[in-house]
């Protein structure tokens, strides 16, 4: 495929103002945030939503409801709403309810976490229980998930779900690189993750801090698709903070051409997910 898909994940739920006054925090912020990727040439926005006056990671419906409404009112960029629940609480039951709450939005895509894995100080919890009810759900609803993978195991669990038809054609895989604890931001492990998606997927990579760079580079030559954003690095080069996701954003536009492959819009990013709208 030629067509590069440019995912800008805007927020996430751990960098706060006091480490870049990029990133956004209320509803109103972090729409905008993906309206400056979506001119700079994202095609996908990867929504979380914080506390609009602490910062603080919430999950709260009305946040999210807020955020995808405001883009939707102003572009046609898709949006994947996350359903990581990291810092939830409560038996498995309830978060797993409360996890799957953004799903009712219908948004066009969400996260699925499919794996557990030590992730940086806390353990990140997504049982095998967990991962079949999303999975389910979003098919139910018509969204297609994200599949975030942070080690190669989890991969393996995602070909069961396939396997188990309960995640439809192309599947969509973000390779997760360099989160502490998971698989390391190196070239071999990139190649080594995508050597074992299946043939139909599609994919996206990542990289954290510093590997941001090098492994959307890598990702374009190996023709998969790519993600930045505050939630993953917040430096536009060694010590220089980005001004904005959407810098980061145009950055990686800049690169993808350079590399002679075409920025996909997110006309062409439905066709290439075969979402449906």
């Amino acid at each position: 495929m030629d067509k590069v898909i440019i995912t800008a994940a805007v927020t996430g739920s751990a960098p706060t103002k006091e480490m870049s006054p990029a990133v956004p925090y209320s509803p109103e912020e972090i729409a905008q945030a993906a309206l400056d990727c979506w001119r700079a040439g994202a095609a996908i926005a990867h929504i979380h939503v914080r506390d609009p006056q602490t910062g603080a990671p919430e999950f709260r419906l009305d946040l999210f409801r807020e955020v995808l409404e405001r883009i939707r009112a102003e572009c046609d960029m898709v949006v994947n709403l996350t359903t990581s629940g990291l810092y939830l609480s409560g038996s498995e039951a309830e978060i797993i309810e409360q996890r799957l709450e953004p799903v009712s939005l219908r948004p066009e895509i969400c996260s699925l976490d499919v794996g557990s894995v030590n992730f940086r100080d806390r353990v990140f919890l997504n049982s095998p229980n967990w991962a079949e009810t999303a999975a389910r759900q979003m098919q139910a609803a018509g969204v297609k998930p994200e599949i975030e993978v942070f080690e190669v195991g989890h991969i393996d669990q995602a070909l069961d779900l396939i396997k188990k038809g309960l995640i439809d054609e192309p599947p969509w895989f973000q390779l997760c690189m360099g989160i502490k604890w998971g698989i390391a931001a190196m070239p071999e492990n990139l190649l080594f993750m995508k050597s074992k998606l299946p043939s139909q997927a599609r994919w996206s990579v990542l990289g954290v801090g510093k590997q941001q760079l090098p492994m959307i580079a890598l990702g374009i030559l190996l023709g998969g698709n790519i993600r930045v954003g505050v939630e993953d690095n917040l430096y536009l080069s060694p010590g220089v903070l980005a001004q904005s996701n959407a810098e980061m954003v145009a950055q990686a536009v800049n690169l993808v051409k350079h590399l002679q492959r075409e920025v996909a819009t997110p006309a062409d990013a439905r066709e290439i997910l075969g979402l449906i709208r």
